[in-house]
C-alpha cells in the first residue's frame, strides 16, 4: 500500500449520525477517501483531485450507509 498523507477531514450527518470522512493524498498525486463505520468496514473511495473524490464520497456515502442498515436489519 502507498504511503498517505492527511489533506482533509470533514463530516457528514447522515439519519442523525456524524460520519467523519478522512481524504489523504498518495504519491502520483491521486486521492482518497475513508469512512469508518465499523472497524472493519471502511467505505473507500479514490479520484484524481481532492475535489473529485470528496464529491465522489459524499454522494456515495448516504448509499453506503443505507444498504448496510437494510443488510443488518434482515
Amino acid at each position: 500500500m502507498s504511503e498517505e498523507q492527511l489533506v482533509y477531514e470533514t463530516t457528514m450527518a447522515l439519519r442523525g449520525k456524524h460520519y467523519q470522512i478522512s481524504v489523504y493524498s498518495r504519491a502520483g498525486g491521486r486521492h482518497v477517501a475513508k469512512t469508518a463505520l465499523t472497524e472493519d468496514d471502511i467505505i473507500i473511495n479514490d479520484g484524481t483531485s481532492l475535489e473529485e473524490v470528496l464529491t465522489k464520497h459524499q454522494k456515495l456515502l448516504p448509499l453506503a450507509v443505507n444498504l448496510r442498515r437494510i443488510f443488518y436489519h434482515y
